[in-house]
């Protein structure tokens, strides 16, 4: 596994993507909406990772609900794997807790999420990029 991209919540997605592209220099950043996660995101690639900027499209987004409460401000790290499923299946035979089953990401991708008492606090996301 590596480290896939750090998903960050904010508040205003295109104004916080200036901020970061002027900060990271970056002169490239991709939106996307994901209605099922009610979550308009602001890709930026570097060169071993992306930073996903989150902003809630509605009152239901997860996103929206953790913004409420803690702010804006870190959100959950994605690892990246070749085979969710299996990583999954393992996770699970070591007494890891998921959050629901694996379902449709971004950009054809499928994820999945780690509860964060089962890493220390920390929400983690395990992603699968769609082959070729």
């Amino acid at each position: 596994m590596k480290i896939d991209h750090i998903a960050i919540a904010v508040n205003d997605v295109e104004e916080s993507a200036k901020v970061y592209q002027q900060a990271l220099g970056v002169d490239n950043v991709e939106f996307e909406t994901i209605e099922s996660e009610g979550v308009k995101v602001a890709i930026i690639h570097l060169d071993n990772a992306r930073v996903e900027l989150m902003q809630p499209t509605n009152d239901e987004s997860p996103i929206k609900k953790f913004l409420d409460k803690k702010g804006q401000g870190l959100h959950h790290m994605a690892l990246d794997t070749n085979n969710i499923e299996g990583e999954v299946e393992r996770m699970e035979g070591c007494g890891i807790q998921f959050l629901g089953k694996i379902r449709p990401g971004s950009a054809g991708t499928k994820v999945t999420f780690i509860h964060p008492k089962s890493l220390h606090g920390v929400l983690t996301e395990l992603c699968s990029h769609p082959k070729g």
